[in-house]
């Protein structure tokens, strides 16, 4: 199978299971997970078709590991990212020094002003590694990578949390935190 039929497939996941599962009829418990077979069978209801070893595929080829399944492997979830209400039950963790955030700079204004804020997610996103933030920021266009003084601020007391893929979330990031362009 071609790799745009997995990231189309991989796409559609990130509809259901971050932002709209109603879409297609299911329901996320409040730690975002689901049944993978109430899952597929949902998918397939709305045109789309795919069996648990495609399923298994598109998690796993996944590029930012962005589902995962639990420990039975009979549930699945989206790892961070949600702009519905769940509780991701994530520890809270001693960041690095510095993290990165990638972004664009038409937004750079408002970030001055407001700091980085998670917008239509439940926390701000954040990389340990300065090309993940290069590569997401260029989503949008030519990107711009912020620093963030993550070791400041959690000595400050601002609280960090990891995500199962390596992401950093926090609720807000001050503009005093940051090294701006």
């Amino acid at each position: 199978m071609e790799d745009k039929k997995i990231i189309s497939l991989s796409k559609r996941l990130a509809k259901v299971l971050r932002h709209d599962p109603g879409s297609v009829g299911v329901t996320l418990d409040p730690a975002g997970w689901v049944p993978v077979d109430d899952l597929l069978a949902a998918l397939a209801r709305h045109g789309t078709r795919m069996d648990r070893a495609l399923l298994e595929r598109v998690v796993a080829e996944n590029n930012k590991s962005r589902y995962a399944f639990d420990e039975t492997g009979t549930r699945i979830r989206a790892s961070q990212g949600h702009s519905v209400e769940v509780e991701l039950g994530l520890p809270e963790a001693s960041p690095p020094e510095v993290l990165y955030h990638g972004t664009v700079a038409a937004v750079l204004p408002a970030i001055r002003a407001e700091g980085l804020r998670p917008m239509r997610r439940h926390a701000v996103h954040l990389s340990a590694a300065y090309d993940t933030a290069v590569n997401v920021g260029a989503r949008r266009g030519k990107p711009v990578v912020l620093s963030v003084q993550a070791g400041r601020m959690a000595t400050d007391g601002h609280v960090f949390h990891l995500s199962a893929n390596g992401v950093w979330l926090c609720a807000h990031v001050p503009p005093g935190y940051l090294d701006l362009p």
